[in-house]
């Protein structure tokens, strides 16, 4: 563990740590973030009505729109000259949420993500590639600053060069690889094509930015010969160390020292119980620049505060299965992309990569599954594609009771993605 003394804290204490910072919070954003603090007012709050975090879930909850409404540093409680670092998101749709940080907020990022890359058998020895984009995206950055706080030897390559990143790994002998889970995939499928992972030292694999299956990690560690684990983070809260994946891999261990979690109904705003799946609900509690009362991240996870057998004892979140505002609504079934990957991953003969298209007939939505075939030849071959075709699509209705088209495509054809990957086209506007 990077830091014992915390990670293994009893849940009596922690709470009152918790406790504490969030009293702490409240105080900074009424003396400090007048955005939030007019948030708060709007919904009948006082600066002296502090609740406790058992009454938190009276308190209005936050979410991209005010980012977007106040870009770019409305949200902003500190004065400008206090912010050392600015990241934002893509704002691929819209003006992109804009995180700050101070000097306190920097060092705690750094030892949050030392936590994650500890608990996923990173040590100071190890020499870490990474491969997530460097810039505004917080992951590059993220990554990197704290890896070199463990003593971790960091070869900053960024995403694509894939022949570069191959020649990185032969070359230099890299054993922590960093990026996104779809890079990392496409990555793996080179190291296969080129025969070279017997010349490779690669062991531990730090995957975040998107989320992925447990079928997709499979394939990686198959390909590269790694362990794979997950940690996750949003910009808006500070980026990734939020949470991360220890080498039990039973789930993501948050860090409760810096981050409250409430699992929610995404339609009725209820908080759910321990172990149901909803909505993740984050209260930062020890964000300078930027801290936010129960930001609503869109991700479908659960929570569990069961022991782990590592040691630690802060909650852990289920991978996230997919994003409540991604979620596709096909002829009254909700669907995740995640539980098409699940069916598509198992499957013989066809790759990892695929297109989920959705269309709309008449009144009627439809979802058309393109998926890549690994061997050409088999478009040749119309018995064997009825045949793939038919058990994906049977495995598909199984799981979700509903009836897709599948087409099977040529190897190299499905978009590749240095990213992240975008795996659902609307076509129902057109």
């Amino acid at each position: 563990m990077w830091q014992p003394e915390i990670e293994a804290m009893g849940r009596d204490a922690l709470r009152y740590l918790q406790e504490d910072r969030f009293r702490q919070v409240w105080a900074h954003i009424w003396d400090d973030a007048p955005v939030q603090r007019g948030l708060l007012r709007d919904a009948g709050a006082e600066r002296g009505d502090a609740p406790s975090l058992d009454g938190i879930s009276k308190l209005p909850f936050t979410d991209k729109k005010a980012f977007t409404e106040h870009y770019p540093f409305g949200l902003f409680a500190v004065p400008r000259e206090k912010v050392i670092r600015l990241h934002s998101t893509s704002g691929t749709t819209n003006k992109p949420s804009m995180g700050g940080y101070t000097v306190s907020d920097m060092q705690n990022w750094k030892d949050l993500i030392a936590r994650i890359c500890a608990a996923a058998g990173v040590t100071g020895g190890d020499t870490a590639q990474v491969a997530f984009g460097y810039g505004m995206f917080t992951g590059g950055f993220g990554l990197h600053q704290g890896l070199e706080q463990m003593g971790v030897t960091i070869l900053p390559m960024s995403s694509g060069q894939t022949e570069k990143q191959l020649m990185m790994m032969r070359d230099i002998g890299p054993t922590v690889l960093v990026s996104t889970p779809s890079y990392a995939l496409y990555l793996s499928e080179a190291v296969r094509e080129a025969g070279i992972k017997g010349e490779i030292k690669l062991r531990v694999g730090l995957f975040g930015g998107e989320g992925h299956t447990p079928e997709m990690a499979a394939k990686i560690e198959e390909n590269l010969g790694i362990t794979a684990t997950s940690n996750y983070g949003l910009c808006e809260l500070g980026g990734p160390g939020l949470s991360g994946e220890c080498l039990e891999r039973k789930g993501l261990h948050i860090a409760e020292d810096h981050y409250y979690c409430e699992i929610i109904d995404s339609e009725t705003g209820e908080v759910l119980p321990e172990g149901e799946t909803g909505e993740l609900v984050v209260t930062s509690l020890t964000r300078e620049a930027l801290p936010l009362i129960r930001y609503r991240t869109k991700d479908i996870t659960r929570l569990t505060y069961e022991p782990c057998a590592c040691g630690r004892t802060h909650a852990r979140m289920a991978p996230v299965i997919g994003r409540s505002d991604d979620m596709l609504i096909i002829r009254g079934v909700n669907v995740f992309p995640s539980q098409i990957e699940s069916v598509l991953i198992r499957q013989e003969h066809i790759g990892p990569h695929y297109m989920l298209v959705v269309r709309r007939e008449g009144v009627t939505d439809t979802l058309e599954v393109q998926v890549e075939l690994v061997d050409g030849s088999v478009l040749e071959s119309f018995p064997m594609l009825e045949q793939i075709q038919g058990s994906i699509r049977e495995q598909i209705r199984n799981i979700l009771g509903l009836t897709v088209k599948v087409t099977l495509v040529a190897p190299q054809s499905v978009e590749r993605f240095m990213g992240k990957a975008r795996r659902v086209k609307d076509e129902r506007g057109k």
